[in-house]
């Protein structure tokens, strides 16, 4: 029986999903605008995102351990009222040298929440013996969605200052809103944690495959998220509002696919749907690369986030599911290496767009998820728990 309490709860972890979604959405149309206002090459800020990216890593390898000493509730308030003031600070900051030590503590605030708030989902999960890791990730995607839209809609009518206080208050009310229906995280079990200590780095190839590919799949994500808009803006002439769409729809297909996703796990399997989810996202990145015109690429960002949607969350029920290893030693080796895809990996996106150009980028990352399409096999784990019929197993 559900009580009413992992209820409340499962809302309240939704709240904080979407906080940190849309303040990522809110981002995404301020990065063409940092070029003029700081006087910088892409170059340059290929360096600044990755300084950020660098700080979201950096927090999730001590993320954990606060979480252990302090609780997950605890942690997840603290980053994720910490975050409200992160967009302004890198607004406003008023020398490239500031710039980077805010976009290095965004990045660190954003990690740390995001570590946290899917701790707080898996107990949510364990008091309702249900999933909700798909639909916990379809509502960063849906924030992320509304950020991105609304926020090319205020920065074009308003200015980039105004949006990134409005971000801020918008995120306050989700956060303040969601933080006393949070569930306390118990303490983990002695013999958990000493496992954890000794296989930090498990010594299992094909875990470490699963990572890479959730690398695969994550980098293109980051690729729309930091360059699309500069891409629109540089190479098919699109206006601001129309370039901070490419996120915005990429994000809002996602949101769909991914409320969607269990269900379309349940019928057609863990293997076939990320076969069949990652050519439809190597057939949007390729459509974005060729794309003669910005409401082409747009569409074809769209048609990507469909097929991107449920490949990272398969990867990590895989994990979850896979035979002789604890599920949070798997899960957490995953998620680190995939989480360089989109928090690292892009800031290489630069550097490359800049001496070889956007098209044959995007193109290039298209492959990337035709590789993951060719390795589908290997999460076959994933579908475990709907061949056993058991509910998802603590970590």
């Amino acid at each position: 029986m559900q009580d009413r309490e992992a209820a409340r709860a499962r809302w309240a972890v939704a709240a904080m999903f979407m906080a940190n979604g849309f303040v990522m959405g809110a981002w995404a149309p301020q990065i063409p605008l940092l070029l003029p206002r700081h006087g910088i090459t892409e170059g340059t800020l290929g360096f600044l995102i990755l300084v950020l990216g660098l700080g979201a890593v950096a927090s999730m390898l001590f993320a954990g351990r606060l979480i252990a000493r302090f609780g997950g509730r605890r942690v997840l308030s603290l980053f994720s009222l910490a975050l409200i003031p992160a967009l302004p600070a890198v607004v406003f900051s008023p020398s490239v040298p500031v710039l980077a030590i805010f976009m290095a503590a965004f990045g660190a605030m954003a990690g740390c929440m995001d570590v946290a708030m899917n701790a707080q989902a898996v107990e949510v999960e364990r008091r309702l013996h249900r999933a909700i890791m798909s639909s916990s990730h379809g509502f960063w995607s849906l924030g992320g969605f509304i950020g991105g839209s609304a926020g090319s809609f205020v920065i074009a009518t308003l200015g980039s200052e105004e949006q990134s206080l409005i971000t801020a208050g918008v995120v306050a009310i989700l956060v303040f809103a969601a933080m006393p229906f949070l569930l306390p995280t118990p303490r983990a079990p002695r013999t958990a944690d000493a496992v954890a200590r000794h296989h930090l780095l498990p010594r299992d190839r094909g875990l470490w495959l699963l990572g890479f590919m959730a690398f695969f799949s994550m980098v293109p994500e980051g690729a729309v998220l930091d360059w699309a808009a500069i891409y629109l803006q540089k190479e098919l002439g699109s206006d601001l509002f129309r370039s901070g769409l490419a996120f915005a729809f990429f994000a809002g297909a996602m949101a769909a696919m991914r409320f969607a996703g269990d269900g379309v796990r349940n019928r057609f399997g863990a293997v076939r749907t990320l076969r069949v989810s990652g050519l439809i996202g190597a057939a949007g990145l390729m459509g974005g690369a060729l794309a003669p015109n910005d409401w082409l690429a747009v569409f074809s960002f769209a048609l990507a986030g469909l097929g991107v949607a449920n490949m990272v969350p398969i990867m990590f029920s895989a994990a979850g599911n896979r035979q002789g290893l604890p599920s949070a030693v798997a899960i957490s080796t995953v998620t680190m290496v995939g989480y360089c895809g989109i928090l690292v990996a892009p800031a290489s996106i630069g550097w490359v767009a800049e001496h070889f150009g956007f098209r044959p980028t995007y193109a290039a990352l298209s492959l990337l998820l035709v590789v993951v399409a060719l390795l589908a096999a290997r999460v076959a784990d994933a579908d475990n728990l709907r061949r056993e019929g058991r509910a998802p197993q603590p970590a």
